[in-house]
């Protein structure tokens, strides 16, 4: 599982969901920062695009339709996302101010917008990632019955890989973790067998050397 399949899949099948204007606004609309946004911030923060709906229509107060970057949905909760980028604005004062009206709506039907600058994200998508992982974590924690399914060693594995831009080297980890390199092999293994890591093939060998961390990594009990 790669963000290119990932996110190709994700796409196509919104678009095939759609039609008329949320189909067009949905070509028009995901294009360099969404991308970057899907990418940098949520592939590696969540590790899948479940809920996550792009170019999402909603009404305001008037009861016009217009587009959000992405919705997070969570049964009733609802969480926009907005993409800023530093002269999508210019100079017409109109838009400027129909824009915070909309975000001061959405916020008034108990939606809560997180607003994203466009370059901050492309310098610094770490600093992303962690407020997002702070605002977002109470909402994606799993609870005690995950943590009572991973050993020690595999919780080790777990947050080492979430800080590690997702991936494990059993060479790597073992000096980083003060582990002999066979026990990660080992953990990395029983960890392929739980669903929470995929062995990653390298070259046409298919030798493994790495393995990659599947699924949300907003566990509390798992990055403490």
């Amino acid at each position: 599982m790669s963000f290119q399949t990932e996110h190709e899949k994700w796409i196509k099948r919104h678009l095939n969901q759609r039609q008329g204007e949320r189909k067009d606004a949905l070509k028009r609309g995901h294009g360099y920062g969404n991308r970057l946004f899907a990418e940098k911030i949520w592939w590696p923060l969540v590790g899948n695009f479940q809920n996550l709906h792009p170019e999402y229509e909603v009404l305001d107060w008037r009861g016009r339709s217009y587009f959000v970057d992405f919705m997070w949905i969570l049964g009733a909760l609802r969480f926009a996302f907005e993409i800023m980028d530093y002269g999508s604005h210019g100079k017409d004062r109109t838009k400027y101010r129909m824009d915070l009206n909309r975000g001061l709506f959405l916020q008034s039907q108990q939606c809560h917008l997180i607003l994203i600058s466009l370059d901050e994200m492309k310098e610094n998508p770490v600093f992303i990632q962690s407020m997002l992982r702070s605002m977002l974590a109470p909402y994606l924690a799993s609870g005690k019955p995950v943590m009572e399914s991973f050993t020690k060693i595999e919780r080790m594995l777990i947050r080492y890989a979430s800080s590690h831009n997702r991936v494990i080297r059993p060479a790597e980890a073992a000096i980083e973790l003060d582990l002999h390199k066979q026990t990660v092999i080992k953990y990395c293994r029983e960890l392929v067998g739980k669903g929470k890591l995929r062995p990653v093939p390298a070259g046409s060998s298919n030798k493994i050397y790495a393995y990659e961390l599947l699924g949300s990594i907003f566990h509390f009990e798992l990055l403490m």
